[in-house]
């Protein structure tokens, strides 16, 4: 669902162009309905989960809407209808992915709503308070803002962990210039009930070298996004002998197989992997080709390329510039950067200190083989897509300049990309 909210966030983005394109908005006129917006989200959900039931059964695949447990090794106990029942297999595979994982903090759970229930909130968010700075946390922040509401995000330590970090305070930088507030350092301490029917936010703010400071603030709806959790604690995994990571609460595993033989893993519940849908998917697929038979080739979960679908989208592929850094050692790879402005922003409203950015970081003792690519900008999961095949196979530098790119689009400043970090000349680019 989160696509579909992001694009009535892009489009309100370009009803802030739209008079410079020759479109005559009269002020007040178009006016955005939360209501409208979730309720053709969820259609699709239900519609989406309905085609897939009937997938299963056109292939004969019996489906429980229950939850399950181990019972031993070979046998799952679950309850439907009231009744306990049980069902036996050869082979079993651990698909139970994730929830939203509330802090542990007074008035969280009574007050708070997480990424699960924003999708389905029965009335506008109004002023809201995202805890947490992860993709999720800043993707629901974005499209609130760019739906006019008032949103601060509240930041522990840095954004987007995992992630470049010089990429990830640029796309938080541009969300503070498109108006979202951020309280960094901070962390809420309590949450309580306000007579108007708000919920005020007990905080503590604790900068660097600095005498830490308490405050509150009252918001409309307070969005917790500060981690998942695998659904593997209530498994009773210990039953049938399956070892978990007892601080992750994730299933160790080699090639998505567990330390007993007969019981596999994919999806959220696997420890060490990305968390994305279309790595499950076909970790899936290769896992049931290698147990019939049909194929034994593994699962490779290097260079996926994904997308933080905020205002302005950061698409990535590979090694953050300070992993390859520590990997390889500065010497030894070379980043190509590039500020740039999309040609439709040209004509619009002046967008000072808004360029979008690019740099792609490469091996220079392996003739300059690609380590890493990212990108800020419009339509990212569309340009970086495609260079994930690039990455699977290997490709250099000097491939990516023999590519020729389609004109104009910002996807051909990744085929124009010459200017180094170490040259120390500018990345803003001229004219010419």
């Amino acid at each position: 669902p989160k696509k579909l909210m992001h694009q009535p966030a892009l489009i309100g983005g370009y009803m802030k162009d739209a008079p410079s394109f020759g479109w005559e908005l009269e002020p007040g006129q178009i006016q955005h309905n939360w209501n409208t917006l979730v309720q053709k989200v969820q259609n699709h959900i239900h519609s989406a989960n309905f085609g897939y039931r009937t997938a299963l059964r056109q292939e004969t695949i019996t489906w429980f809407n229950a939850f399950a447990r181990f019972a031993d090794p070979h046998t799952l106990e679950y309850t439907l209808g009231g009744e306990t029942k049980r069902i036996t297999a050869e082979r079993i595979v651990i698909a139970c992915g994730g929830r939203p994982t509330y802090p542990n903090v007074e008035g969280a759970q009574e007050l708070c709503i997480t990424s699960d229930d924003f999708f389905s909130l029965d009335h506008a968010p109004g002023k809201t308070l995202v805890v947490g700075a992860s993709y999720v946390a800043l993707e629901c922040a974005g499209l609130m803002a760019e739906l006019g509401m008032d949103v601060t995000v509240m930041v522990r330590s840095i954004p987007l962990r995992g992630f470049d970090q010089d990429m990830a305070y640029r796309v938080c930088n541009y969300m503070e210039e498109h108006g979202v507030k951020f309280m960094w350092q901070t962390v809420p301490t309590r949450f309580t009930h306000l007579e108007c029917g708000r919920t005020c936010v007990h905080y503590r703010h604790s900068p660097p070298n600095q005498p830490a400071t308490e405050g509150t603030e009252g918001f409309d709806t307070v969005l917790l996004a500060t981690g998942r959790t695998p659904n593997t604690t209530k498994l009773q995994l210990e039953r049938a002998g399956v070892t978990m990571d007892p601080a992750t609460k994730k299933i160790p595993c080699t090639n998505e197989q567990t330390n007993v033989p007969h019981i596999y893993c994919i999806g959220d519940a696997l420890l060490g992997v990305p968390e994305l849908t279309p790595t499950a998917i076909r970790a899936g697929q290769l896992l049931a080709r290698r147990i019939f038979g049909a194929s034994e080739e593994l699962m490779d979960y290097r260079n996926v390329a994904t997308t933080v679908f905020t205002p302005l989208e950061y698409g990535i592929i590979g090694m953050a510039e300070d992993d390859a850094m520590e990997q390889y050692g500065g010497d030894n790879i070379e980043c190509f950067h590039s500020f740039f402005y999309p040609l439709e922003w040209k004509i619009s409203e002046p967008r000072e200190g808004q360029e979008c950015y690019l740099k792609m970081i490469t091996h220079k003792a392996d003739k300059n083989r690609l380590l890493g690519f990212h990108y800020m900008g419009p339509n990212a999961g569309e340009v970086t897509d495609g260079w994930g095949l690039a990455f699977k196979l290997g490709a250099t530098k000097a491939d990516v300049e023999a590519t020729i790119g389609i004109h104009p689009t910002t996807a051909e400043e990744v085929n124009l990309l010459h200017v180094t970090k170490s040259s120390m000349k500018t990345p803003h680019k001229g004219s010419c």
